[in-house]
């Protein structure tokens, strides 16, 4: 393996402050990387947001505020530290869809900073080269929400940074901050388990004394499941944070693998595929650029972990090298590989990608360099990834770059808006927006402060998805159900007390928005009807809009009579009389 540079932070080199000439390469590089995240960053503040995940990293942190605590009070089925985290960011800079959309935004920047810190060892070009290749990954699949994995993946890779300095010649200091970093990871996303595991696994091998620096700092970064753990118990927090996800979700949110050829399976990604945004170059469709993508993404993973275990073995690099670094990322970039694998539909491919892809640009730029100079072969292997990029799956990077980099800039309009106050969202749909508008002043005249609100699907057969952003709309209200998040298998499964929360609302707000959800899945599935009995029994409908799209009930004495169901399938949008979800992508000239 090629001589590193000795300067690179990532191989010990300490951090330097301030400007002279050895630091100029280095800002050149962050300036270009930072350039490219900036050019959409307009049209992503603006951008439609996801109603469901973006809606319930909005509501949850302040039910966390007001000591309500995941698992027991609310479903929540990811680690509780990016909920603490984003709790006090709201108390700093308050719960606007701004403020949470900047908090997702240095998310991103740690995942896309990392890359660059790690591939750094490779050289100027190549880190640059890479982290625009994940800086195209990271910020387009769902834009600037704050997920909770893109915080965890952005730890972790940190924490593969101050390892690979410990296995440079740092102190017991360094593994104790990799371990922290590792645990605060585990606080976010559990089921980075695997991937931290396997990686800093290798890096501590047959180190004791290391071990259990790592070990210790792993369980200073891990405060907030141990705080939590104690205060749901020890049986909620397993059932919500790994029964419910791996076990009960399953069957209803699965998706085919590989990724059917000829049809889109997941139907948000089927639905954003009925009226794309506009794209005039040759490229093949939708739905085979998932079946490519899903066979790169494992190919990648698996083909850079071995090609640096063969290199290792033929040139036996020094402890603390390059070499070393290159290990760690590739370990991490094959542990989050289940990801993919367990639903690949855009998002989740995208999300294993943004590791395993900027380090082929590490392997192509050294394989190169038998014939050309570093930098040559830096650009030409940047250029191959991107060119990759642009044949396997164009539609879910570049085309949602451009198409936000066209609203930044005043060349397309922004999404519909929905204003409430100082809260506001974004929505693709005008009938949703309107729908929404005429809606919120009935619920405003008969709602007051601290009455029950529940939010949820047309027909609660099928809780497949929720337009979780109106309880963020109405953050006076108090959410009535558990189940604030909706998923297939858990809501809408018999026994899961839904019913009874649904009795308890003054009000009740359902959404024929994702009725015409359909996927080869078990989400399919009609479940229990005594959620739609339970507004039967004891609500009576106010108001419906555009068409049923929105229906508003108020608790009454002895009910209405009025069950959901008999009208979720007479609603525009995707839901009932719209779009088929699954119908071949259209091109829009």
């Amino acid at each position: 393996m090629p001589s590193e540079p000795v300067d690179a932070f990532v191989l010990g080199a300490p951090f330097r402050w301030g400007v002279d000439r050895r630091s100029l390469p280095g800002i050149a590089s962050l300036a270009t990387i930072l350039a490219v995240v900036a050019v959409p960053l307009r049209g992503l503040y603006r951008g439609t947001g996801a109603s469901m995940e973006e809606g319930f990293m909005l509501v949850f942190p302040t039910l966390v505020q007001q000591g309500k605590v995941p698992n027991v009070d609310f479903l929540h089925l990811y680690g509780p530290a990016s909920l603490d985290t984003l709790a006090l960011w709201y108390r700093i800079f308050g719960d606007s869809l701004e403020s949470q959309r900047t908090f997702g935004l240095l998310q991103h920047l740690g995942i896309i900073v990392a890359i660059y810190a790690l591939t750094r060892a490779f050289g100027y070009l190549v880190a640059t080269g890479a982290a625009v290749v994940a800086a195209f990954l990271i910020i387009t699949p769902i834009g600037l929400s704050a997920l909770a994995w893109h915080g965890g993946v952005a730890l972790g890779l940190w924490a593969l940074v101050f390892a690979a300095r410990a296995r440079s010649g740092g102190g017991l200091g360094d593994w104790w901050i990799a371990g922290g970093l590792a645990g605060a990871a585990l606080g976010f996303r559990p089921d980075l388990a695997l991937a931290l595991g396997v990686a800093l696994g290798w890096a501590v091998w047959r180190r004791r004394r290391e071990l259990g620096a790592l070990l210790g700092g792993a369980a200073v970064g891990l405060l907030p499941m141990w705080v939590h753990l104690v205060r749901a118990g020890p049986v909620a927090a397993i059932d919500g944070m790994v029964v419910d996800p791996v076990v009960r979700l399953r069957p209803g949110r699965e998706l085919p693998r590989p990724p059917t050829w000829g049809r889109v399976d997941g139907a948000l990604q089927a639905v954003a595929e009925s009226l794309p945004p506009w794209w005039r170059l040759p490229a093949p469709a939708a739905s085979h650029q998932l079946f490519l993508w899903f066979w790169a993404v494992i190919a990648i993973a698996v083909g850079v972990a071995a090609y640096v275990v063969v290199n290792r073995r033929r040139s036996r690099p020094e402890p603390g090298s390059a070499a070393d670094v290159l290990m760690l990322a590739a370990l991490f970039g094959l542990g989050i590989l289940p990801q993919a694998l367990q639903r690949p539909d855009s998002t989740h491919l995208a999300w294993v990608s943004v590791v395993s892809w900027p380090l082929l640009v590490v392997v192509g730029a050294l394989a190169l360099r038998r014939w050309w100079s570093a930098g040559r072969s830096a650009v030409a292997a940047t250029f191959v990834i991107g060119a990759l990029m642009l044949v396997v799956c164009p539609f879910f990077t570049y085309r949602p770059y451009l198409l936000h980099a066209r609203v930044a800039v005043g060349n397309l309009p922004v999404p519909y808006e929905i204003e409430r106050g100082s809260h506001r969202f974004w929505v693709g749909d005008p009938a949703v927006a309107a729908a929404m508008a005429q809606m919120m002043p009935d619920l405003d005249a008969r709602a007051r402060d601290g009455d029950r609100l529940f939010v949820g699907p047309g027909d609660l057969r099928r809780t497949v998805y929720a337009d979780t952003y109106v309880y963020w709309l109405f953050s006076e209200l108090e959410p009535a159900t558990y189940f604030i998040e909706m998923d297939p298998g858990l809501a809408d499964a018999e026994g899961s007390g839904m019913a009874e929360d649904i009795e308890s609302a003054d009000f009740v707000v359902l959404t024929n928005t994702w009725g015409g959800w359909t996927e080869p899945n078990a989400s399919t599935e009609l479940r229990s009807p005594e959620h739609n009995q339970a507004v039967a029994d004891h609500h009576c409908l106010i108001g419906s809009y555009e068409t049923n799209l929105v229906l508003l009930f108020e608790r009454c004495d002895g009910g209405g009579g009025f069950n959901p169901a008999d009208v979720a399938g007479r609603a525009p949008g995707i839901g009932g009389g719209g779009i088929d979800p699954n119908a071949p992508p259209t091109t829009q000239p």
